[in-house]
């Protein structure tokens, strides 16, 4: 008996983590049913077909660093997007699962209430599937004891902080984190900066009346970032436990992150597409327009500070590519960007303007565009690598038969998509900018598929998913992140 499918993509380019095919793929059930030689399918039983006309066929993006509908944690500041209209961008540009955050403030003894409530404000309203990392803002007693609860929820990751007072954990802190995620098989995501030398260096900047948006790039150097990566290594080899540093920007942090890789220590590095695109120059504009690009790390110097970075991610210093979308409203005075302007500051206070970039939906597209990595480590970093390391692969970010849902990119075939200047109204996130207006787009997803369903066709509607589709994704422990040894930890005597 001839099987049917649900759908059939033919006379595609299949790209995985390790390999590029001309294939065809059936898909039954919201899964990967049979991935043949092209051809073979010509002839199949199924409800629909997509000729891929030569594009390139990819896993869905997976996008492990996501702000959505945060409560004020610096200030003022609130994130713009909530869960539908950040999981709407993310489907528009070909991520189809994502990982975002449930903060606990320092004021809070419980990681279980986060959870719950970050559950409440993202169900039923996602277009895409997603999980949460636990952001420990007070790891106490109570808070540590949850995390093999967090396991049972299917929660395998936590972020925790080197800087900002509201959620800065000291280093006894960190080890305490470090010890409890180690046992309870959890990743933990650190944000490496010293605060310090960022305080030190905001009040010298204040002290010469420096207060304009380019100036926060000065206020957080190199070598805040630096120390506290090598901080955070040391820490992490202390107690045999894997750390991923996230949003890396600087060429010497990533020295010491390839420096812990080659001795084989569990350490692990994102890096994102600010650092790649941005330099200094994008804060350095007139009037307040720079605090479009205000971000911590901030992008850093040159050219060539971003080609080390694309050098890290060719060599797999990086482990992964995510957006790190923390999206502000610019042109808001209350919530957004421009809180930070006064009658006495009228170009803001580079301390108070909200850190963070929207990014969601233009992380795939410019980096595919750019034509700077291997079309297999564009698969790995964007989709493979974070489903692995978070506990998501194979079910998310691969093409294994059988197994893998059927979360797919379709892309244009090379040289027949027409380049276009982006424009932040061309985008689906609830922000009034983008810091990347004006590039030189080369690809855009033309079909997005989420568990076998075209939620995206760019020339045939745009936006075809529905919000409420995604669901909630439980995640076992990281494939790539495990300890040196086995066991529980052994104290050095």
């Amino acid at each position: 008996m001839t099987e049917e499918y649900d759908l059939v993509i033919t006379n595609g380019i299949v790209v995985s983590a390790t390999q590029v095919q001309e294939c065809d793929i059936a898909i039954k059930n919201e899964r990967i049913a049979r991935i043949l030689p092209r051809g073979q399918l010509q002839n199949a039983k199924t409800t629909r077909t997509i000729d891929a006309q030569g594009g390139y066929v990819t896993p869905g993006g997976v996008d492990a660093h996501v702000h959505l509908q945060e409560p004020p944690l610096f200030g003022k500041g609130s994130t713009a997007d909530t869960y539908e209209t950040g999981s709407r961008s993310a489907i528009c540009g070909g991520t189809t699962t994502m990982v975002t955050f449930a903060p606990q403030k320092k004021s809070e003894d419980t990681l279980l209430e986060t959870l719950a409530t970050t559950h409440e404000r993202a169900k039923n309203n996602c277009y895409n599937d997603y999980s949460f990392h636990l952001l420990v803002g007070n790891p106490s007693a109570r808070a540590l004891s949850e995390f093999k609860t967090l396991r049972d929820e299917g929660i395998s990751s936590l972020k925790i902080y080197m800087t900002y007072e509201a959620l800065q954990l000291h280093d006894g802190q960190i080890l305490d984190v470090l010890l409890e995620a180690r046992k309870q098989g959890i990743t933990t995501m650190i944000h490496a900066e010293n605060n310090h030398v960022i305080n030190w260096m905001t009040t010298q900047l204040e002290k010469r009346k420096l207060f304009a948006p380019k100036y926060h790039g000065p206020s957080h150097p190199p070598v805040a970032e630096i120390e506290a990566t090598y901080r955070a290594i040391s820490l992490s080899e202390f107690m045999d436990t894997p750390i991923l540093i996230v949003h890396v920007s600087t060429p010497q942090a990533a020295a010491h992150i390839k420096a812990a890789k080659d001795r084989g220590l569990p350490v692990f590095a994102e890096t994102c597409p600010q650092y790649l695109f941005l330099t200094k120059r994008d804060l350095d504009q007139p009037g307040f327009e720079g605090a479009k690009c205000v971000c911590s790390p901030p992008p850093r110097s040159s050219e060539s500070d971003c080609d080390a970075i694309w050098d890290g991610l060719a060599d797999g210093t990086f482990t992964i590519l995510s957006s790190d979308h923390c999206p502000f409203k610019y042109d808001d005075p209350e919530m957004g960007k421009k809180s930070s302007i006064t009658e006495e500051h009228p170009v803001g206070r580079f301390k108070y303007i909200p850190n963070g970039c929207p990014g969601i939906e233009t992380r795939l597209a410019l980096t595919l565009g750019a034509g700077r990595l291997e079309l297999t480590k564009f698969v790995e970093v964007t989709a493979t690598n974070p489903a692995k390391l978070y506990g998501l692969y194979p079910r998310k970010g691969g093409l294994v038969e059988g197994v893998s849902d059927a979360d797919l990119v379709i892309w244009y075939p090379e040289g027949k998509m027409e380049e276009f200047a982006l424009k932040n109204e061309m985008l689906h996130h609830d922000v009034d900018y983008t810091p990347f207006e004006g590039r030189v787009m080369k690809q855009w997803p033309r079909y997005t598929l989420l568990r076998g369903k075209v939620v995206w066709d760019r020339e045939n509607g745009g936006l075809l998913g529905e919000k409420g589709y995604g669901q909630f994704v439980k995640r076992e422990e990281s494939s790539l992140a495990k300890p040196l040894k086995e066991g529980e930890w052994e104290m050095p005597l």
